[in-house]
């Protein structure tokens, strides 16, 4: 590897007789044949060349975020050697962890072993998809952190605390359903610590989250038009776009969620049947879709054209080396940044208004909730039937009913 990127016999030698020489090319290689350029992959070379000269013979039982700051200081000392902390940091940090040298910092709480627990019960006792668990661990983890900050203790914990939880400004900002949604997913966490043993019994059932009434609200979804714009702005050759307009299309077609396009992988897609198969999280079992020919052309551009080489499977991977498969935030950014560029005016930026904004185009088409229901992956016609307050036409006949003959 270093023959390709120094034609000096000078500079040649000087890498190859480097410390970690074998440790240094593989990671280089690996650069290489996930996208990495010429001039990055030469910044990469000269940076590792001068941590490797540093790091002690130890290194291979971990180095921390502390130790890497010492190599770094140490780096600026010699002469001819000024850098800059992120571009030796962004060079030496992947490099370590790609030979699992690394040691990612471990933030221990005092309430780490009752979250695991609870965790696990969640798990293995519930059966709860992993999705779930992850969002109601941040929550219950914020509750006990806020519990942490103002001395409160959990067996000692009365009604009157969790009143200071929800009305502390300072802590968050939620609207009425999530202070709704938060309420319960407290209550199932104290019922579970008092039957541990952590916390008084009587107080989950002391909590009182605000009445939520069934449709009480609109989808946020922005107009189609909306939607054809956020496509058309991903008509270029860029790279950027060619991968965004794939992962539009998937939201707004077919309804997926950012998790389902996330984990989508190349196995799924089906070519030769020309479908896409979809596991769906709420279903948890696969949904096969026709792959329409709009959507496969922009996928295979981006996966024939755009993808960068990586031996992972997920579809959506990021542009830039070290290339990692996308996650549930990532495809938020691409979405939300979209939504900001273009100036268009919705509640939320996220990719789940373009899953209303499926529902609402397919409510338009005349489809019934049952069949968008289906599309949409719903388990029940309750989920749906929000989308029935947007839809103008059934509306309109009911408005121009005529009762008289009835009064």
């Amino acid at each position: 590897m270093f023959e390709k990127l120094y034609s000096s016999a000078k500079a040649l030698r000087r890498h190859q007789d480097g410390p970690f020489a074998a440790e240094r090319e593989r990671y280089l290689q690996h650069c290489s044949d996930t996208g990495a350029t010429y001039w990055s992959m030469r910044i990469k070379c000269n940076e590792l060349l001068w941590a490797a000269r540093l790091l002690d013979a130890d290194a291979k039982n971990g180095i921390d975020m502390a130790g890497l700051e010492d190599l770094f200081n140490r780096r600026i000392i010699f002469q001819n050697a000024a850098t800059t902390r992120p571009r030796f940091i962004a060079a030496v940090r992947p490099w370590l962890r790609f030979l699992g040298w690394w040691r990612e910092p471990v933030v221990v709480y005092k309430f780490q072993e009752k979250l695991d627990q609870y965790c696990l019960w969640m798990r293995d006792e519930r059966g709860l998809s992993t999705s779930t668990i992850v969002g109601w661990r941040c929550r219950v983890r914020d509750f006990l952190l806020w519990c942490n900050r103002n001395n409160r203790q959990l067996q000692r914990l009365r009604p009157s605390d969790i009143d200071a939880y929800f009305i502390d400004d300072n802590a968050h900002h939620w609207s009425r359903r999530t202070v709704a949604n938060v309420a319960a997913l407290l209550k199932n966490f104290l019922r579970y610590a008092a039957w541990q043993g952590w916390c008084p019994s009587e107080l989950a059932e002391a909590i009182r989250g605000p009445r939520i009434y069934a449709q009480e609200s609109l989808p946020y979804a922005p107009s189609w038009s909306d939607v054809q714009r956020l496509l058309a702005g991903t008509l270029t050759d860029a790279p950027k776009d060619i991968r965004d307009r794939a992962i539009l299309m998937l939201l707004s077609i077919y309804g997926l969620r950012a998790t389902e396009v996330a984990t989508l992988r190349l196995d799924q897609i089906d070519w030769g049947q020309r479908v896409i198969r979809i596991f769906r999280l709420k279903r948890r079992q696969p949904q096969v879709y026709p792959l329409l020919p709009s959507v496969a052309q922009a996928l295979a551009r981006y996966i024939d054209i755009t993808r960068p080489l990586t031996p992972f499977p997920e579809v959506f991977v990021g542009l830039h080396s070290p290339q990692r498969p996308l996650s549930r935030a990532g495809i938020y950014k691409v979405v939300s940044q979209r939504f900001m560029a273009l100036g268009i005016k919705v509640i939320h930026h996220g990719p789940h208004a373009l899953r209303h904004a499926c529902a609402t185009r397919l409510i338009a088409d005349g489809l019934t909730l049952k069949e968008i229901g289906d599309h949409l992956g719903h388990r029940s016609t309750e989920a749906t039937r929000t989308y029935a307050k947007v839809d103008l036409t059934a509306l309109r006949e009911v408005g121009d009913f005529d009762l008289g003959e009835l009064l």
